[in-house]
C-alpha cells in the first residue's frame, strides 16, 4: 500500500490490485477513513489510476462537508 499527499495536504493510502483486465485501485483518506474505489484498465498506467482513485475521493470528501 502507498502513502500519498494531496495538494490540501492530506494523506491518502492507495492500494492497486490486478486481476485480469482490469485493475480496482482503493483510495482511503488517512484523517477520515474514507474510503472509495475505482476500475480501469489493468495495462494503464499506476499514476493515470492513482489520479483517477485520487480524484474520486476528493469529491467524496467535498460532497461530504457541504451542508
Amino acid at each position: 500500500m502507498a502513502k500519498h499527499r494531496t495538494g490540501d495536504g492530506r494523506e491518502v493510502y492507495i492500494e492497486i490490485v490486478t486481476l485480469g483486465a482490469f485493475a480496482k485501485v482503493t483510495a482511503i483518506d488517512s484523517a477520515t477513513g474514507t474510503e472509495v474505489s475505482v476500475t480501469g484498465p489493468s495495462n494503464a498506467s499506476r499514476a493515470s489510476l492513482e489520479a483517477a482513485a485520487i480524484a474520486k475521493l476528493q469529491f467524496v470528501l467535498k460532497k461530504k462537508s457541504a451542508p
